[in-house]
């Protein structure tokens, strides 16, 4: 079994709209990006790819390709489970923290928590989301950003 982070931060801006989890969410700001700007997502992505020894998402959708410009984040999600499909490999667990200011999204992690398993085709019990307010600290917890960390743990079969 092996282990991966992965960590995102994005700035929010007027203007965009906020995705979060794959969800679009009503919200006055939207996160900066050269995709959908989803950090839930990219730090999922990001914790598989490491858990995989892949580098991380810039390795494999790196801003300079205009074809992840304005790219949902849950094409990102689909192209890593191929990734972990193709090494004969099995997601166990991922567990994603989010920190923002607002909005609440006590009423949004469920459904979230099941959009991430189902981009990623795991069972909806192999994903937690957790959110936490940054208590006015930091770029998020200021109202500045949203950023988010996660862990994945990946069963391989090794050569």
């Amino acid at each position: 079994m092996r282990v991966g982070q992965g960590y995102d931060i994005h700035r929010l801006a007027d203007g965009r709209p906020l995705v979060l989890g794959t969800l679009r969410l009503q919200a006055d700001r939207g996160c900066e990006g050269h995709s959908d700007g989803d950090p839930v997502a990219h730090a999922v992505c990001d914790a598989i790819l490491g858990a995989l020894a892949l580098g991380d998402m810039g390795v494999w959708f790196p801003s300079s390709d205009e074809r992840w410009k304005d790219a949902p984040s849950s094409l990102f999600l689909v192209e890593i489970k191929k990734l972990v499909a193709e090494r004969g490999a099995k997601l166990l667990n991922v567990d994603v923290t989010v920190v923002l200011a607002e909005p609440r999204l006590g009423g949004h992690l469920s459904a979230m928590r099941e959009a991430l398993a189902d981009h990623l085709g795991c069972d909806h019990s192999r994903v937690s989301v957790k959110a936490k307010s940054g208590d006015g600290l930091g770029a998020a917890g200021r109202g500045e950003a949203i950023e988010a960390m996660a862990v994945a743990l990946v069963e391989t079969i090794e050569d």
